[in-house]
């Protein structure tokens, strides 16, 4: 497919003096030059198949089909995938935006609920292709954005109708706690404008008749040993933005990658913490779920 609406256009255009996330690395894409996310003008796909680890609500019989892009926009010291999301050098080559539409159609024609794009913020462009390939070519699940919660506004308004969940982290309530754990110094903020504009374009999450989401906005939010992500607050920050939202208040934190460089890291999360965070969240108006 050689011709796109305008809107996945101006994404592609956003590489050349990169802007796709808020870190605004203003880098060449195209011309091999590498901003924070150490990704060129395409896409990676550093693995991709039926996953059954998501959330109940995206899973079903078949699994939800998760294509898992390599390499990510945020720095996170304890990520559990920092194989993926931090390799020491690119594991896998550069994956057309076809190549992506394709293993979409495999999924859904494999029996998976969805298409579930993992860290696809810094490959916006690329997904956003895809999508607009595969969806011409018959693909009818819904699509999921599988994010960090680091995201433009202006990238997520031209994702607009292309994507039917969103699924955003809001990993901080504080600047300082984005800035020492992700390498960003605006996390709250950024992640909060972005939770808007998603809710604006889809909405509390919605079900079919097997329980399985459709369209809608569900958060995720790990909480973190000695509540350094600042749990309440993110609740009340997501209630207030994205009122009647799905939230997965989540108790895997486990000390991962670089966490042992930060003493403060190397504990654990009780569940009874976690149930005491959901009940909040329900108390907040929000949906809980796991």
């Amino acid at each position: 497919m050689s011709e796109f609406p305008d809107n996945v256009v101006r994404l592609r255009q956003m590489i050349r003096h990169c802007t796709l996330c808020p870190r605004g690395c203003g880098v060449d894409r195209e011309a091999g030059q590498l901003g924070a996310c150490r990704t060129g003008a395409e896409a990676s796909v550093a693995s991709w198949g039926a996953h059954f680890g998501e959330e109940s609500v995206l899973v079903g019989p078949g699994g939800s089909g998760t294509i898992f892009l390599e390499r990510c926009n945020l720095e996170c010291v304890f990520c559990q995938n920092s194989d993926i999301s931090h390799p020491a050098r690119h594991a896998s080559p550069p994956a057309s935006s076809e190549h992506l539409a394709e293993l979409a159609l495999r999924l859904e024609s494999g029996g998976c609920a969805n298409v579930n794009f993992v860290s696809p913020t810094h490959v916006a462009h690329a997904v956003a292709e895809a999508i607009v390939i595969a969806r011409g070519r018959g693909l009818g699940v819904p699509v999921v954005y599988n994010c960090g919660g680091y995201e433009a506004v202006e990238t997520l308004g031209l994702l607009d109708g292309l994507v039917e969940v969103y699924m955003p982290d809001f990993k901080y309530a504080s600047a300082e706690a984005g800035l020492k754990y992700s390498g960003v110094s605006d996390y709250p903020a950024a992640a909060r404008a972005a939770l808007a504009e998603m809710y604006a374009q889809v909405g509390p999450l919605q079900l079919d008749r097997r329980g399985l989401a459709r369209g809608g906005l569900l958060v995720r939010h790990l909480v973190m040993p000695g509540d350094l992500a600042g749990s309440r607050q993110v609740i009340d920050a997501v209630a207030e933005t994205a009122p009647l939202c799905t939230i997965n208040v989540m108790g895997q934190y486990r000390p991962a990658w670089r966490a042992d460089r930060y003493e403060e890291l190397a504990g654990l999360v009780s569940s009874q913490a976690v149930r005491e965070l959901r009940d909040y969240a329900r108390t907040r108006g929000l949906v809980a779920c796991d």
